[in-house]
């Protein structure tokens, strides 16, 4: 059995605002790599922009990681903003109201107006 690949990359593409890139898979192996992008983000920054333009594959436990680092986010007042996302996950995301608490956009040149 193969460990899914999660590669995240961060970017500050403007002043106080943070994109994640995410690569591959989004399983519970995922945890350590989502954790230290996160840490890797600026605690100052007011926005995250998660980039799921390469995401391969996500199950239930990688949506229950995305709801960690939510509250992770709200806790330090840091709005978190997605983008990329196929019209599978976007369903998923309103099947678990997560499009409530994450807002979604297009593109990235759409998240990073709206997180502006």
């Amino acid at each position: 059995m193969t460990q899914a690949q999660t590669t995240l990359t961060v970017r500050v593409p403007i002043t106080g605002v943070a994109i994640i890139e995410i690569s591959g898979e989004v399983t519970r192996d995922s945890d350590a790599a989502l954790k230290d992008a996160y840490e890797r983000v600026d605690p100052h920054a007011r926005a995250i922009v998660l980039s799921f333009e390469d995401l391969e594959y996500m199950n239930s436990s990688g949506i229950g990681l995305l709801v960690t680092l939510l509250v992770r986010a709200q806790r330090a007042r840091q709005r978190i903003l997605a983008c990329g996302l196929t019209e599978h996950y976007r369903e998923i995301f309103e099947l678990t109201r997560l499009d409530e608490v994450i807002s979604i956009h297009d593109s990235e040149a759409a998240a990073l107006a709206a997180a502006a």
